[in-house]
C-alpha cells in the first residue's frame, strides 16, 4: 500500500521521499486530504513503460522456457475444454 503525504509535506521532504521509493514503488500525493498524484520509483516506471511484445512472441518465449513434452499431456486432456454449441441468439 502507498504511503500518503501532503503536497506541502513533499515539498519539504523531497529527498527523504526519493530515499523511500529506492524501498516501495508509489508514494501518494494529497491536497486537502484528497489524492492528486503518484510518485512512481525508476523500477516500477520502468517497468509501466517498457514496450510489451505481442502474444505470439510470449508464447514462443513460454515455450523455450518449459519443456512441456515432459509433461506427457495427451490431446484428450483438451477435448471438453471448447463450448462447440451455435452459441445464443441475437436480435440485430
Amino acid at each position: 500500500m502507498a504511503r500518503k503525504y501532503s503536497i506541502a509535506e513533499a515539498r519539504h521532504n523531497l529527498a527523504a521521499l526519493v530515499h523511500e521509493l529506492e524501498q516501495q514503488e508509489l508514494i501518494e500525493l494529497t491536497r486537502r486530504g484528497e489524492p492528486v498524484a503518484m510518485l512512481v520509483s525508476m523500477r516500477a516506471y520502468r517497468r509501466l513503460t517498457e514496450p510489451r511484445g505481442d502474444f505470439w512472441n510470449a508464447y514462443e518465449r513460454f515455450r523455450r522456457s518449459h519443456r512441456l513434452s515432459k509433461l506427457n499431456i495427451q490431446p484428450e486432456v483438451f477435448a471438453d475444454v471448447r463450448d462447440r454449441s451455435t452459441g445464443r441468439e441475437v436480435d440485430w
